[in-house]
C-alpha cells in the first residue's frame, strides 16, 4: 500500500532537492503535499493526515520540532524524520522524546534519506500488523465471551487452545476492571494501567474489551480462595488510585478451572459492574461481598408520586424522588432499576391517559430506558427522572385548558381519593351534572 508524506521545508531549492533525489515510487511513496513552515504544516496535517512527515528544525512561525510535538497530541502512528543543519546534542535529545525515527543533518545524504525513509515505512507496516493482531484478539475474546456473535464449537476449541494451559492443581479467578476515562492521562491512556500487571509478582493477564474495560485472569494455586484474589485485586485497585491517580471499579469473579466456565463468569461479572451506579469508583467487589452487604429493600410509593405529579405539585413530587434515591443509594442495584423502572412506566400511564405526545420536555419510552441505563450514577439516574417528571408536569399545566370545569372538578377529586374505590356510578351520584358532559 502506498505510504503519504509531508514534506516541510522553508528554503525552495532544498524541498525541490528532496522531491527530485527520491525515487518514491520504488519505496511505496508518495509526497502528498509539501508546506514552508511550520504552522502550514500542522494545519495540513490536521485536515489531512499522512503517514510519514519529513520536516527542517529552523523555520518561520513554528519550528519543526514545535510541529512533531502538536501532531504527537494526537497521532502516535505517523513516523517523523528531522532534517537539520545544527549537529546539536540537544536538538537530537528533543526529538528522540518525540519519537523522531531519524535525525539527518544537511547537506541531505541520498542514500541516508532513502534508507531513513524505508525504514520508517516498515516500522508503519509493522504497527499496523500488530494493531491488526490486538484487534483480532479483541474481536476474538468478544466472540468467546459472547459479548458480540457467539464461537462454533470448533472454534471455541481453537480459541481456548491458544490461552495459557490451567495447570491441574491451578485455578483462575477472573475479574473485570472498568476505569474512569477522566482520570486517565491523555497521552499515557491505558498504558500505566498495563505496567502495573506487568510489574506484579502474581501472574495476572489483561486483556482488553472496551475503551474503558479490561478483563483480568489471575493465574493461581488450587488453595487461593476469593478473598486472597480480592485483596490482591485491591491492593492494585489502590496502587493505579494513590500512585497514578487513575481510578477504577471492579468486579471479582469466582475461581474458575477451565476457560469454557469464563463466559458465565463474564455475564456474573459484568452484572456486578452496575454497583458502581450506588458505590462509585474505587470499589472492589464480588457476589459474596454484595451478599454479606445487607443492601435494602427500598420501593416507591407510585400512588403517592402519581397524585403529586396530577396535583401538579413539582416540588413535593421532585423532594419525594430525592429521598427515595438516597434510600436506594444503600439497596442492591436491581431494586435501583426497579424502582426507576416503575417510575418510568408511571409517567408513561399518566402521559397515555392524558393524551400527552412525546417531544423535547417528554422523551418517549425507549429514550428514557436507554438514558437511564447509560446513567454513570445515581445522580445521574435521578437527573433523568427528574426531568421527565418535570416536562410531564409542565405537560399537565398545558392540557388543562383542554378540560372543561366540570372535568376538571372531577379529576381533582379523584386525586385526592385515589385510594378509594371510585366507579361512574358514585362519580355520576356526587356530580349529577356528569350526565350532560
Amino acid at each position: 500500500m502506498m505510504k503519504r508524506v509531508m514534506l516541510v521545508e522553508d528554503e525552495e531549492f532544498i524541498l525541490q532537492g528532496i522531491l527530485c533525489i527520491v525515487d518514491w515510487p520504488s519505496i511505496s511513496m508518495e509526497v502528498a503535499y509539501t508546506a514552508h513552515n511550520g504552522m502550514e504544516a500542522l494545519e495540513k496535517f490536521r485536515a489531512d493526515p499522512v503517514d510519514i512527515v519529513v520536516t527542517d528544525v529552523e523555520m518561520p512561525l513554528m519550528d519543526g520540532l514545535e510541529v512533531i510535538r502538536e501532531i504527537r497530541k494526537t497521532d502516535q502512528r505517523a513516523r517523523c524524520l528531522i532534517l537539520s543543519g545544527y549537529d546539536e546534542f540537544e536538538y537530537a535529545r528533543k526529538a528522540l522524546s518525540m519519537d523522531v525515527d531519524e535525525y539527518i543533518l544537511k547537506p541531505i545524504n541520498e542514500e541516508l534519506l532513502g534508507a531513513a525513509l524505508e525504514k520508517a515505512g516498515k516500522k508503519l507496516d509493522d504497527m499496523d500488523r500488530k494493531q491488526a493482531a490486538n484487534m483480532e484478539e479483541k474481536i476474538g475474546w468478544a466472540q468467546f465471551l459472547k459479548i458480540t456473535g457467539g464461537m462454533k464449537k470448533e472454534e471455541r476449541k481453537s480459541f481456548i487452545q491458544m490461552l495459557p494451559e490451567i495447570p491441574d492443581s491451578g485455578k483462575i479467578f477472573p475479574a473485570l476492571i472498568k476505569i474512569d476515562l477522566e482520570s486517565l492521562d491523555e497521552e499515557e491512556g491505558i498504558t500505566p494501567i498495563l505496567i502495573e500487571f506487568q510489574e506484579r509478582k502474581e501472574k495476572i493477564r489483561p486483556v482488553y474489551l472496551k475503551t474503558d474495560v479490561l478483563l483480568l485472569l489471575f493465574y493461581c494455586g488450587e488453595d487461593t480462595h476469593i478473598q486472597d484474589a480480592e485483596r490482591i485485586f485491591g491492593e492494585i485497585q489502590n496502587q493505579l488510585e494513590g500512585e497514578k491517580g487513575i481510578m477504577t471499579f471492579l468486579a471479582a469473579g469466582s475461581g474458575i478451572q477451565s476457560y469454557e466456565e469464563l463466559p458465565e463468569s463474564y455475564r456474573r461479572m459484568n452484572h456486578l459492574l452496575r454497583y458502581r451506579i450506588t458505590m462509585g469508583y474505587g470499589r472492589c467487589v464480588s457476589e459474596e461481598s454484595i451478599l454479606k452487604s445487607n443492601r435494602k429493600d427500598v420501593s416507591v410509593d407510585l400512588g403517592f408520586l402519581r397524585k403529586k405529579i396530577l396535583e401538579k405539585d413539582q416540588d413535593s413530587a421532585l423532594q419525594y424522588l430525592e429521598e427515595l434515591f438516597i434510600s436506594l443509594a444503600e439497596s442492591d442495584i436491581d431494586i435501583v432499576y426497579q424502582n426507576a423502572l416503575k417510575v418510568i412506566l408511571l409517567l408513561q400511564d399518566i402521559k397515555s391517559e392524558y393524551k400527552i405526545k412525546d417531544s423535547k420536555a417528554v422523551r418517549s419510552l425507549s429514550e428514557i430506558f436507554e438514558h437511564i441505563y447509560q446513567a454513570e450514577d445515581i445522580p445521574g439516574m435521578r437527573t433523568i427522572l427528574v426531568l421527565e417528571i418535570s416536562g410531564v408536569i409542565m405537560a399537565l399545566h398545558t392540557e388543562d385548558s383542554h378540560y372543561t370545569p366540570v372535568i376538571k372538578e372531577i379529576l381533582s377529586y379523584i386525586q385526592e381519593n385515589y385510594r378509594e374505590d371510585l366507579s361512574l356510578k358514585i362519580l355520576s351520584y356526587k356530580y349529577h351534572r356528569l350526565g350532560r358532559l
